[in-house]
């Protein structure tokens, strides 16, 4: 077992990286319970009422991207915010947003796909010692197949006139949109557990498989690093070419061969920057001129929860589905297709 003095000085040697570990850890908790309190909500009216009501958390329209993705077509294209899912279209809307000035802040901070896919990555390494690097060309070769599945769901959307993006947002199949998400996974099997058992292998031996190659909402939110106001830059002078900044990158990029990290899957998760041994010769700046590291995931945290409370404060954030409606579209939510 470690000792006291041993978490005292790895708590000085990377305070972002502890405190990052520690916010995921806090929201994966948090989305857990989303997931427990959102079950006794659907129980409630699976059971017509035998069981205790349970008000929905909105918190789980995050699990709702294309949902989410035609309300934001509609918005745009007609200013009408989304009734039913709102905070799916608040988050989305944000994370995309955010991505311009803090790139993938989201993929390295909240989100629980990528905490899990780090939890896998850390379990590889205490099983077989290492995480293992795949090759180039088959990195160059895997890297197009999440903007692909983006293509392909913005393409969908934008296909979608504004009166049949709108009809699809009442139509009941995307009113238990969540629902459905829900039995999906209460009654996983089939290609959809083969899937999974597939990606979790895969992360064992590759590091945020995932992340990497096959996430289109990451990649979404990565398209906001295209303006490249915020990226790593590296003093190639002082710069003793230890390669720690590459070995401790999540995304696995080559930070020590370059002078910017202008990579879209950079998630300014700052692990580089701490595990660097020689002091600002890898920094974090925005439009050119260095900021404190502690820059982006602060910003990052306070926007996120100015934007959720604004929601709140303006109606933006709960649905205006009824408990009577719920009633009736529940107990027939997995039949109902579209």
């Amino acid at each position: 077992m470690k000792s006291k003095a041993w978490y005292k000085k790895q708590l000085k040697r990377k305070p972002i990286q502890i405190t990052r570990y520690t916010v995921q850890a806090v929201f994966l908790l948090f989305l857990l319970y989303v997931g427990l309190q959102f079950y006794q909500f659907y129980q409630h009216f699976e059971t017509f009422g035998k069981t205790p009501f349970t008000e929905r958390p909105s918190a789980v329209e995050g699990f709702l991207p294309i949902s989410a993705l035609v309300a934001l077509k509609v918005w745009l294209t007609s200013g009408e915010f989304d009734v039913i899912h709102p905070a799916g279209l608040v988050l989305l809307a944000f994370f995309v947003g955010a991505g311009i000035l803090l790139r993938k802040s989201f993929c390295s901070w909240i989100c629980p796909v990528g905490t899990a896919n780090e939890l896998i990555a850390w379990l590889g390494r205490k099983i077989f010692k290492k995480n293992f690097d795949i090759p180039q060309w088959l990195v160059w070769f895997l890297t197009p197949i999440k903007y692909v599945l983006l293509l392909f769901f913005i393409a969908m959307v934008i296909q979608m006139d504004t009166f049949s993006a709108k009809s699809f947002l009442v139509d009941p199949y995307n009113k238990v949109s969540d629902v459905k998400m829900l039995l999906l996974f209460l009654n996983i099997g089939g290609f959809t557990l083969k899937f999974i058992i597939v990606i979790f292998i895969l992360s064992l031996f590759f590091r945020n498989f995932w992340c990497r190659f096959l996430c289109p909402y990451g990649a979404l939110i990565g398209l906001g690093s295209i303006f490249r106001i915020t990226k790593i830059q590296r003093n190639e002078d002082t710069c003793t070419n230890c390669e720690m900044c590459t070995k401790v990158c999540p995304q696995r990029l080559q930070v020590h061969k370059v002078e910017k990290v202008n990579s879209l899957n950079c998630s300014a998760c700052m692990s580089c920057v701490e595990a660097c041994p020689v002091k600002d010769t890898l920094n974090m700046t925005v439009a050119n001129k260095k900021v404190n590291k502690w820059f982006v995931p602060v910003t990052f945290f306070v926007l996120f929860f100015i934007v959720i409370g604004i929601a709140k404060m303006t109606g933006h954030w709960d649905t205006i589905i009824s408990y009577q409606e719920w009633k009736e579209l529940i107990p027939e939510a997995r039949y109902i297709g579209h």
